[in-house]
Order: C-alpha cells, then sequence, then structure tokens
C-alpha cells in the first residue's frame, strides 16, 4: 500500500471514529463516555453527564450542592466554613474536607463504600487520632467503628448529638402517643365548590367511561373544584392531552414535586431523561412493573387520586426485595390494616409511605407536607429517627432497630438483636455530671 493511500485510508478512519463520537456527544445515549459504573446514587441520571460535568472543565462542587445543597445546608457537623477557619488549616493537609469531590469520586465502584464515599474506611481517625483521650469511652475501638449505626455520621448527626440523646433517655419502646401527622389539607379558594359528575367539562369529542367519570367524582380534585380541563386542557386556546405531563402536576403540588425529583424515583425526569422504569432499578423489582413508567399517576391513579393506595399497594406493586415482601407480615401492617378497616384512630397505621415519604413540617406555623424524596432519610439510616422512628418509638429503640439488618430485612418483625451503645454511654456521662 502507498504512503498515499495509507494517508487517505488513515484520515478516512479518523473522519469516521471522529463523526460517529460527535454524533453519540449529542445522542441521548451516552454510555460511550462513561469511565466506569456510577454508583447507586447517581446510576438513574448517568446519561445527563452534565448534570456533574462542566465542559473540559471536570467536576464542579456546585454539580453537588446543587441538588445536596439543602441537607447539608440543614444540619452538617463537618461544613466547608469548619475548614475555611485558619485554626483548622492543618487538617486540610490530611484530607481537602472543603470539596465535596475530595471524599465523593464517581466511576470508581471497587473504591466506593456503601454510604457513597470513596475514601479509606479509616479517614476518621486522620483528625480524630487522639480521641480515646478526649473521651475515654473511646479508648480502643477499632479505626472502622466510627460510622457504625447509631455512632457517628459525617455530615448528619440530627439523631446522634449528645444533648438529643440525653433528652431522650429512659423513654420506652412504644410511646403513650404513638401518631404520625395529620395530612396536610389544601389551600383552597373560598368561592370553590365541590363538583359532581353533571359538572365535569370534558370536550364531546373526547371520549371516556362513566367509571373514569365516577373515579374522579369521588376524589380529592373533584372536592377541590378541579374540572377536566384543569388537567387536561381542552378549553380555548389549551389543547385537550390525554396524559398531562409532571409540570402541570407542580402547579398546585410544588413541593411534592419538588420531592419527587429529588430521590430515585423522579430524578431521571428532573434533568430531562424521562421517567424512571423499574426495569433500570438496582434493587429487585416485580417482573410485572418492569416496563412500567414512574410518575405522578403510577402510584395515585390518575383520576382517583388515591393516597390510600399510594401508600401501600403501589409500593409493593413495583418493589420485590426482602424488606418490602416481609411488610405484609409485620406488626406495622397489622396497625395499618386496622386503621384502614376503622378498627383503629387515624394516624396509628404504619404504611411503606409512612417511613419513606413522611409527613413533615418545616416549623410549627408551616402546613404539613409528604416528602416525595423517598430517599431522603434512608442513608445514613439514622436520619429516619427524627422524622419518622420517634413519632412512636423512643430514641433507644429506634436506633437499635435500624442498627440490626436482620430486623430491617424482616420489616422490624421482632426486636432488635443489636444495641447501639451511644445512648449508654451518654447515660453515663450525665450520671457522672450530677455527682
Amino acid at each position: 500500500m502507498s504512503t498515499r493511500t495509507s494517508i487517505v485510508a488513515w484520515l478516512l478512519l479518523t473522519g469516521l471514529v471522529g463523526g460517529f463520537g460527535a454524533f453519540r456527544l449529542t445522542s441521548s445515549d451516552q454510555t460511550l463516555y462513561l469511565p466506569d459504573e456510577t454508583s447507586h446514587g447517581h446510576h438513574q441520571i448517568e446519561m445527563a453527564c452534565s448534570s456533574c460535568h462542566t465542559p473540559f472543565g471536570g467536576v464542579q462542587d456546585d454539580a453537588c450542592t446543587n441538588c445536596h445543597g439543602e441537607q447539608r445546608t440543614a444540619a452538617d457537623s463537618h461544613p466547608a466554613s469548619k475548614f475555611n477557619d485558619p485554626r483548622n488549616a492543618g487538617n486540610l493537609e490530611k484530607i481537602d474536607a472543603r470539596r465535596c469531590v475530595t471524599c465523593h469520586v464517581e466511576h470508581w465502584p471497587e473504591g466506593t463504600h456503601r454510604e457513597g464515599y470513596t475514601l479509606p474506611v479509616d479517614f476518621c481517625v486522620e483528625c480524630h487520632g487522639d480521641v480515646g483521650t478526649e473521651r475515654p469511652s473511646h479508648a480502643g475501638m477499632a479505626f472502622n467503628t466510627c460510622s457504625d449505626a447509631g455512632c457517628h455520621n459525617y455530615h448528619d448527626n440530627r439523631a446522634l448529638w449528645e444533648d438529643y440523646l440525653k433528652k431522650h433517655l429512659g423513654e420506652p419502646v412504644v410511646l403513650a402517643s404513638a401518631k404520625v401527622l395529620p395530612r396536610g389539607v389544601a389551600v383552597v379558594a373560598k368561592e370553590t365548590k365541590s363538583l359532581g359528575a353533571k359538572d365535569q367539562d370534558a370536550p364531546r369529542t373526547v371520549a371516556f367511561s362513566a367509571a373514569l367519570v365516577s373515579e374522579w367524582e369521588a376524589s380529592a380534585h373533584a372536592r377541590a373544584g378541579v374540572n377536566c380541563s384543569g388537567c387536561h386542557g381542552g378549553t380555548p386556546g389549551t389543547p385537550w392531552t390525554n396524559k398531562p405531563p409532571l409540570t402541570l402536576c407542580a402547579g398546585c403540588h410544588a413541593e411534592q414535586n419538588k420531592g419527587f425529583g429529588q430521590g430515585k424515583h423522579g430524578m431521571r425526569s428532573a434533568v430531562g431523561l424521562g421517567p424512571m422504569s423499574p426495569a433500570a432499578a438496582r434493587l429487585p423489582m416485580r417482573a410485572e412493573a418492569q416496563e412500567l413508567e414512574v410518575g405522578c399517576e403510577s402510584c395515585h391513579g390518575g383520576h382517583s387520586v388515591n393516597a390510600r393506595k399510594a401508600a401501600v399497594d403501589s409500593c409493593l406493586g413495583c418493589h420485590d426485595d426482602e424488606h418490602s415482601r416481609s411488610y405484609q407480615r409485620s406488626p406495622h401492617f397489622k396497625l395499618w390494616e386496622a386503621e384502614m378497616n376503622g378498627a383503629a384512630a387515624a394516624g396509628t397505621g404504619v404504611s411503606c409511605a409512612t417511613c419513606h415519604m413522611p409527613r413533615e413540617k418545616q416549623s410549627n406555623s408551616a402546613p404539613v407536607v409528604v416528602q416525595h424524596n423517598q430517599n431522603d432519610n434512608l442513608r445514613p439510616s439514622e436520619k429516619m429517627v427524627r422524622n419518622v422512628c420517634t413519632s412512636c418509638h423512643g430514641v433507644g429503640f429506634s436506633l437499635d432497630s435500624i442498627a440490626d439488618p436482620e430486623l430491617v430485612r424482616a420489616n422490624f418483625a421482632g426486636r432488635p438483636k443489636k444495641h447501639v451503645a451511644s445512648v449508654d454511654m451518654v447515660e453515663k456521662r450525665a450520671a457522672q455530671g450530677k455527682r
């Protein structure tokens, strides 16, 4: 082959490869550019490269705080301000804790721990190696026990602060006031009236069944005066749509939509990748649910808007892990059945949503809102203690329970076999302080 032919062939091959690469850069499928597997926290959005990466600029901390900033602001035991303090400058030589990516490196599956960090498990002792001297109760503890359940978390320690544990010493397993917050009531205009079947305003050209109208008539939407046109359009200047987008739901349910977009259920939609499908999940999912799409309607129902269905049946319609399968054999489910059957007071039942999509108040005067980010309190598991477990249980029992992996898999059918020593240490220090 002549030199001229070789050069032409090389140029053609280079052009083809470059053209293919350029085409893939503009396509929705970016798997070609994934350096390795993403973590459990980001695998749903791994095709949205620009969510984390700046073109030719690497990963910026803003990419992390745009999604996780609220959690860090709310309660961060290691804020950047602590390490910007000149008194702590020496610690930066060990770990530059001012930057998220120092501890959290993506596309490194073999180096990623369960909680999502990529430092060696003994990173705490880099700064706290003398903790046994400061706290004799910690003397002799292994270097890898810092983050054991019920001990310490790097960021959120709200359920582990010594003052908090001290305040809740001696609490019983089940509290006398074991009840969750009542559901919030939507604020509607005073002139709004409840609607019935005769009030539905769908265009005559739209075909629908009487059963569908009955579902809507019995729903919270009809009671709040939300007619067909409120979601589907069909009025002058607004074309009818059979499947309203998520953005339409957000018009009235902004807080719920915000939480949905932050969790595994909605994070794909939030970055423009389309709805999440159970087939893409890393947790076991039911075979018949694999090709479903997750959105508001998939859990609540498009017209019934059934919150009770969304609290249990919708969850178990997809999730097929041991924890989910064990729910209907658990004491929590018996409480839920009793409430649904009218045999127990409202708020005493425990559904999937009670724990994973809890009712929350941001302040005493704020309305009760259901947290639709179902991952918000999963990791570290102690995050669930303050806004879920302690609605019904004492803090000590709650910490012991979530520290027992077998009990978690069994959906809390039984008593914990693990015991968290943190409460004992606090109790001992409190007793010594009284002497």
